[in-house]
């Protein structure tokens, strides 16, 4: 009976340690590969025409799915971002400093002129001889004036940095304000343009005086004989001379000349150096010639009628405020700029 028990005790106990070997051997699958299992084929599923999921089906993405945001890739588009903000906001305000450049080159000239000696050069002459003419020698003139002006401005910041020549420009438009705002004060109200037309008439008289004595002193001859003195060869030089004796009459000569000197050192001239030196000279210029063509046409339809209702007072006063927005302006551009 003793010997049973203990036969009993060692059976039980091999059972045991071979139940336990079996159950470290066991293995379990994961919680992934449960949820990755694929379901066995069952080939009735064919007979019934049942298809099969594919995985893809089993387990299907969203389309807007977020995906995982790579770090260096967002960095490189936020840099992108800001680059392309920095470089429009730079073409604004190249594109804002173009328009203003522009506008204030008009202003200019348009307060500058008004009243002024080339404004009453063409308006005299152009009651004497073709308007057409006279406007088209005056326009020639200032056009030339200003590009060279335009051009001129535009070398200084070669010479020294674009915001030194900014402020030169600011206190250059300080010294004309109130110069311009001096002697506004000091005229009286009801104070025109007389004493400047009779100049100006004066200066018309002696010129023509002078072209008709070197006319006489030059001995010019007849156009038929001086024709038929000359060989078949120079007749087509001729032709060119006859040509442009026509189209630039003494007249047109006398007026352009005028206008020439007559603007040389003037208030406009300096003031359009200052602004091409300080601005896009190109809309500087495009503008000064568009106020040269507006106060010219106004000077060639009615200008003397418009000079003598004109008070020379309210002109005055008028540049000179002009004159000093200009400097306001142009300091705050060389104040803010940071261009060497």
């Amino acid at each position: 009976m003793r010997w049973s028990r203990v036969i009993l005790s060692l059976a039980l106990f091999s059972v045991t340690s071979l139940a336990l070997e079996d159950k470290d051997n066991l293995y379990l699958p994961d919680t992934d590969e449960l949820l990755n299992a694929r379901p066995p084929h069952d080939k009735s599923t064919n007979k019934l025409g049942v298809k099969v999921l594919e995985d893809e089906d089993n387990h299907p993405t969203p389309d807007n799915l977020k995906q995982p945001l790579n770090p260096n890739k967002s960095d490189t588009t936020a840099s992108t971002n800001v680059n392309e903000l920095k470089q429009e906001d730079e073409n604004n305000h190249q594109e804002a400093g173009s328009y203003n450049a522009f506008v204030m080159s008009i202003s200019m000239i348009v307060v500058s002129e008004i009243g002024d000696k080339t404004f009453l050069i063409a308006a005299l002459m152009a009651m004497r001889n073709s308007r057409f003419v006279v406007f088209s020698s005056a326009f020639t003139s200032l056009v030339l004036m200003t590009i060279l002006s335009g051009i001129v401005g535009h070398a200084l910041p070669s010479l020294m940095s674009q915001r030194i020549t900014q402020f030169l420009a600011s206190a250059l438009f300080i010294i004309f304000g109130i110069k311009l705002l001096k002697e506004g004060l000091s005229m009286s109200k009801n104070l025109g343009v007389e004493e400047e037309l009779a100049e100006v008439e004066e200066e018309i008289a002696s010129s023509k005086l002078n072209t008709q004595l070197s006319d006489i002193e030059g001995g010019s001859m007849p156009a038929a004989q001086s024709q038929s003195r000359k060989a078949k060869f120079q007749e087509i030089g001729q032709q060119v001379q006859n040509l442009a004796s026509f189209v630039f009459t003494p007249v047109w000569i006398q007026v352009f000349v005028m206008t020439f000197l007559g603007e040389w050192g003037d208030r406009s001239q300096i003031a359009t150096i200052a602004m091409a030196a300080g601005s896009k000279y190109w809309f500087v210029i495009l503008g000064a010639i568009i106020g040269h063509g507006l106060c010219t046409a106004a000077a060639c339809i009615g200008g003397k009628l418009l000079a003598k209702k004109i008070s020379m007072r309210n002109v005055t006063l008028g540049g000179a405020v002009a004159f000093l927005v200009f400097s306001i302006l142009y300091f705050y551009d060389a104040y803010y700029n940071t261009e060497s």
